[in-house]
């Protein structure tokens, strides 16, 4: 029987999500917290939100609840799995160290050094369990998301410029160019502001990139895998950053160019979207640390 490939299992999951879209849509953008946008999973016994790859694989699920569990945390918690509920899959990051080897010094200096290895876990949503009553009520921004956006974005400290008919972050000149707030309009689902905002996330995410800050690497072209990686990397940024704010952004249509080169990544890698969800998530940590509070968010989980 052949071994269980957690990053091959995973990375076919979204390559299928990919390519059944029968228009351009972010797969991942698919679960919200009664009309209020979108939110990251929480575990459902300890409160934490989940982290990085997870969140998209969760999303993924279309599940209203943002609430999750393994089939025996539920159990720990008196509620019981329904007959039949297929679970989720997550991924967790595990350390190893040999058992025959001796563990480094304080100063990380000889023994056999530590190595992360990473394991899956099925995990069911609150909708596919009886017995739980602690479902968490919808919840409703205690604070206007725009004017949160706004002070979030002004808090990194990035220069933003406004003109034009495209929205870019150029490294050279290390400064984001957006069109005026007046030329977005709404959607049936969003805003003009939601809109607006959520292209400055995506936005934002690539300045972060810069060597002085999470030191990505930028694709010289439209095309090249480096490029195609760099704007999932955004993609999945400005989707977490969007869930942390209530923002409740449609998915920008001019993304649709990028779908063939991701495709094209993932399938050369099967480990690139778990590092490019880690880079999503280091982006977006990043930026919450230069809030000078911090963010209403759930503590990070796996």
């Amino acid at each position: 029987m052949a071994s269980f490939d957690v990053y091959q299992t995973v990375t076919d999951k979204i390559i299928a999500a990919l390519e059944s879209a029968a228009t351009w849509n972010k797969p991942w953008l698919s679960a919200f917290d009664g009309g209020n946008g979108l939110v990251r999973p929480v575990n459902a016994t300890t409160g934490k939100g989940y982290r990085g790859m997870n969140v998209p694989m969760l999303w993924l699920a279309k599940r209203e609840s943002p609430s999750w569990a393994t089939y025996k945390q539920w159990n720990e918690t008196g509620a019981q799995v329904r007959k039949g509920e297929k679970g989720t899959q997550i991924v967790v990051w595990k350390t190893w160290t040999p058992a025959d080897g001796a563990a480094p010094d304080a100063d990380g200096k000889g023994g056999t050094p530590a190595r992360l290895f990473a394991r899956a876990y099925t995990v069911f949503n609150a909708e596919q369990v009886d017995g739980w009553d602690k479902a968490p009520a919808p919840r409703a921004p205690s604070f206007d998301p725009i004017a949160a956006a706004d002070a979030f974005v002004a808090s990194a400290g990035a220069t933003v410029m406004q003109g034009g008919g495209r929205a870019f972050y150029t490294p050279q000149g290390d400064f984001i160019q957006m069109p005026q707030r007046g030329q977005f309009v709404g959607t049936d689902t969003s805003t003009a502001a939601e809109c607006y905002y959520g292209t400055l996330l995506h936005e934002l995410v690539h300045w972060t990139g810069k060597d002085t800050r999470c030191n990505r690497e930028f694709g010289a072209r439209f095309g090249d895998a480096a490029y195609a990686f760099e704007e999932l990397v955004a993609e999945l940024g400005a989707a977490f950053l969007s869930a942390d704010l209530l923002l409740h952004c449609d998915p920008r249509p001019d993304h649709a160019q990028y779908l063939k080169s991701w495709l094209e990544v993932l399938k050369g890698d099967k480990r690139a979207i778990f590092t490019a969800a880690s880079k999503a998530e280091q982006a977006a940590a990043y930026l919450a640390a230069l809030q000078p509070g911090a963010l209403d968010s759930m503590p990070l989980a796996a």
